[in-house]
């Protein structure tokens, strides 16, 4: 029977005929992305797959061509949960269809407690309502399509050096209120079918292990309904997880819960066989729901696929564009008419390079990519000059060569063949290849894709010929490795990855730091490419042993003509000077933010900052385009006249931000995160890092701009704050009474908006609370609590209403282990930023209470 018949199977009746062992299978993965399938009784597998921005499939290595959405970031600074829940259900759960997968790994909704966290990009805001009502919209729409989602990372998982040991010690009030409150909201407005848990600990106890948030918090006061799953092993014993009610281990290799370990902890009575069951039914019902949702995913025959229409491509470039924020626009400056200039300068590190998302788990292989060079250039008529100059260095490791390496037959890419060791503990290789393939990448991230037939221990032999170059220049490589690798270019040694290692975090904290190498290369000659990778990692200087990278083999090989720094500057300093304006598209990458290690700083790379100083000086039209996935430092903020931040936009990068900077689309994303001055002033500076092992958060529940107005320091950028080509007028603000129903309040507040200017754009009205000054608590000078996006044409007006509720005044009382409403007057506060609130009114509560629940 096909497997999409789950659907109709009684539960209680399978429950009941699993047999111990069966039932042992079921709460622990297959491979790296599967459940288990029982066909004696007619259950499937089900396949998951990583998001949060698109869906990669089965593979890091020669992955299936993918969308790649904005990043988390930039979907939380669109404000627009219509739109996100369009973006779930017509591109993201299509694309979990084409990749034969039931289940994506996202959203991610943990706050941005610290800019400098490596995964900061993939959550949507410091501001635990925006997170919350950003994340419900993208499984409303997800799950609306009959896809399932894991929303992640259950609970404070802010951080990532240490990530699987450390405490994040925080109060219970700040857990609440602040890291709780965006899966508080998921759950209440969208019912996730699945949570993922943290690496960490919070306040002692693992997550995964953690009975008082995954049973008394989770299930017994929020009454959520769907299956725990563990992060990618992120499980540490086998009775501690059961008990505590995580339903599936994932995934299925070097895993705890095997029935050699599970059978002895039920022999030992630190587990019962009715519990196993309970968690094993959790992931039936998890099961059936996929089969009901998309059955055409069960019945298929679970190949990967590629499909773009105009639809989608229109959609990704709206919801780019809708995600881009305009800090600053002195002179009005932008939109630009391209009709008017003659000379265009681009410059910048990141203009003509593929700064696609962040990295780890949230990368993917793009079906296609417009940088932001080749969408300006696309957008200008014939006859606009555009000169270009990268200026100063951005990268952290060396450029990729995925489109300057070919075979010898031409064709994009290098031939690798495959080879067995002689046996699986022996390093000695067998010529005869087990596979041969043509590679179009040049970072290689085998994780286990690896050809069939192969041995434990397994060579990759890379050959290619270097794309000839122009003219005679002195190249330099780079490689890393997890594992260990040589480099030779026409015969000859070029790095040496493999004698000697030195540890480092590529490969997801498994690899070596990049190893450098210089060729002198020739105009117009090809010159020979050949790696030799083995997927055992060789000796370090503080780590002798060595190791089988059985999971995270990987080697990647960047390169770049050797540039001297002080005449790239100069360069882009002289055509900055004969331009009529200048485009300045600088930023961070994926090395930079990622997956697997914290950033140091929140500074550009490199002179990128000395860059933009000497540019703006001798071209006072300067538009400078940041892209980052958070916060980043600007000290040159107040010296040119207009800075547009794209975040991370994927596939669409460059055509979103023509479109804004040439006013095809009147910008209207508002910051999701505040940008500070200085590091100095982020809310948890002094406290982000690991102290012996704890991760203090006594920022309490001042976090994100919480922090700057009750410190009163002055950012860069306010959270919310984001400019337009047009203005606003905000007036007659009304607030109604409150009236009380079953435990919770209704109130709603109104006011005008009109659009003042001379284009049509949507403004983002944003509600803030102040609490009573009797409240028994403190609080911070401002909350969001409400907010909506109002699309005007030139001179239209509307009345917005704003809706409020019982979590728009609630403060989780640690005392009563509820939450509690008082009563007293609440200001209200309405306007464009937490920096920019004309309109100010009272909201009166003449009575308190208490709730628990949702």
């Amino acid at each position: 029977m096909p497997p999409s018949d789950f659907a109709q199977a009684n539960l209680d009746d399978v429950v009941e005929k699993l047999t111990t062992e069966e039932a042992i299978a079921l709460i622990g993965g297959v491979g790296f992305w599967h459940t288990h399938a029982v066909p004696r009784l007619g259950i499937p597998a089900v396949k998951v797959s990583d998001g949060p921005n698109g869906v990669r499939g089965n593979h890091f290595f020669m992955g299936t061509p993918a969308k790649c959405l904005p990043s988390a970031t930039a979907l939380g600074s669109t404000w627009d949960t219509a739109l996100i829940q369009e973006v779930g259900l017509k591109l993201l759960a299509e694309e979990a269809k084409l990749r034969a997968a039931s289940i994506l790994l996202a959203p991610t909704c943990n706050i941005q407690r610290n800019p400098l966290g490596g995964r900061s990009f993939e959550s949507f805001s410091e501001d635990p309502l925006l997170s919350g009502l950003i994340a419900s919209a993208y499984v409303n729409g997800v799950q609306s399509g009959g896809i399932g989602v894991a929303i992640k990372h259950f609970v404070g998982n802010d951080k990532e050096n240490d990530r699987m040991g450390y405490d994040s010690v925080v109060s219970e009030r700040a857990l609440r209120e602040v890291y709780l409150m965006p899966f508080m909201l998921a759950e209440r407005f969208a019912h996730p079918w699945s949570v993922m848990t943290a690496y960490n600990r919070v306040n002692g106890t693992h997550v995964s292990e953690n009975p008082h948030l995954l049973r008394d918090v989770m299930r017994k006061e929020w009454g959520f309904q769907g299956m725990v799953m563990s992060d990618w092993f992120g499980m540490y014993s086998v009775d501690h997880g059961i008990n505590a009610g995580l339903d599936l281990e994932m995934p299925g290799i070097n895993k705890w819960r095997t029935y050699e370990y599970v059978s002895r902890s039920i022999q030992a009575k630190k587990v019962t066989v009715r519990t196993v069951k309970e968690r094993a039914r959790t992931v039936l019902e998890l099961v059936q729901k996929c089969a009901k949702g998309a059955p055409e995913v069960l019945d298929g025959d679970g190949l990967e696929h590629t499909r773009e229409s105009a639809e989608d491509t229109a959609l990704m470039r709206k919801v780019a564009g809708e995600s881009i924020v305009l800090l600053k626009n002195d002179a009005g400056l932008l939109p630009l008419e391209p009709q008017n200039l003659k000379k265009i300068a681009i410059i910048g590190g990141n203009a003509k390079a593929l700064v696609l998302s962040g990295g780890g788990s949230a990368s993917l292989k793009p079906s296609y990519f417009i940088s932001p060079y080749d969408g300006i250039v696309n957008a200008l008529p014939k006859g606009v000059e555009v000169t270009y100059s990268e200026g100063a260095r951005a990268f952290m490791t060396m450029p990729s060569l995925d489109f300057d390496i070919v075979t010898d037959k031409g064709e994009r890419g290098w031939v690798g063949t495959w080879h067995k060791h002689e046996h699986d503990e022996s390093m000695t290789v067998v010529e005869e290849p087990v596979a041969t393939q043509v590679i179009d990448e040049t970072r290689i991230f085998v994780s286990l894709s690896a050809p069939a037939g192969i041995t434990r221990r397994w060579t990759l032999k890379l050959r290619g010929q270097l794309v000839p170059r122009a003219q005679d220049t002195t190249f330099e490589f780079g490689m890393s490795v997890s594992g260990r690798a040589k480099l030779w270019v026409d015969d000859k040694l070029v790095i040496d990855n493999w004698t000697r290692q030195r540890r480092g975090e590529e490969f997801f904290g498994c690899g070596s730091l990049e190893e450098k190498g210089t060729v002198d290369l020739k105009a117009g000659k090809s010159h020979s490419i050949y790696v030799e990778f083995c997927n055992v990692r060789g000796p370090a200087d503080t780590d002798e042993d060595e190791a089988v990278m059985d999971a995270n083999a990987g080697v990647r090989l960047g390169g770049a003509a050797v540039q001297d720094p002080n005449a790239a500057m100069e360069e882009a300093i002289q055509l900055a000077k004969d331009a009529d304006v200048v485009i300045a598209v600088v930023g961070l990458n994926g090395d930079w933010e990622t997956e697997g290690y914290d950033r140091t700083t929140l500074a550009l790379p490199g002179r990128t900052d000395e860059l933009i100083e000497k540019v703006s000086k001798v071209n006072p039209k300067t538009i400078v385009v940041t892209q980052s996935g958070s916060s980043i430092t600007m000290p040159w903020a107040s010296s040119v006249p207009s800075i547009v931040h794209s975040w991370y936009l994927g596939n669409a990068t460059g055509a979103a931000i023509a479109d804004v900077l040439f006013g095809k689309i009147n910008p209207s994303g508002k910051l999701s995160l505040t940008f500070p001055k200085r590091v100095e002033d982020v809310p948890s500076f002094g406290h982000f890092n690991v102290d012996d092992g704890k991760v203090r958060y006594a920022e309490g529940i001042f976090v994100g701009y919480k922090h700057y107005l009750h410190r009163n320091i002055t950012p860069e950028f306010a959270f919310g704050h984001g400019l337009s080509y047009t203005t606003y007028e905000y007036s007659d603000l009304e607030i109604s009474k409150a009236t009380y129903k079953a435990g919770d309040i209704e109130a709603t507040v109104s006011l005008k908006l009109k659009n003042t200017g001379a284009v049509a754009g949507s403004e983002i009205v944003q509600l803030y609370v102040t609490w009573p000054t009797t409240s028994e608590l403190s609080h911070p000078p401002l909350t969001l609590k409400s907010f909506a996006k109002v699309p005007l044409n030139p001179g239209e007006s509307t009345v917005v209403k704003l809706p409020l509720d019982k979590y728009a005044v609630s403060s989780w009382n640690e005392k009563l282990e509820r939450w509690t409403v008082e009563k007293g007057g609440y200001k209200v506060s309405v306007g464009a930023s937490t920096q920019v609130l004309p309109l100010v009114g009272t909201l009166t509560l003449e009575k308190s209470f208490e709730w628990n629940g949702l």
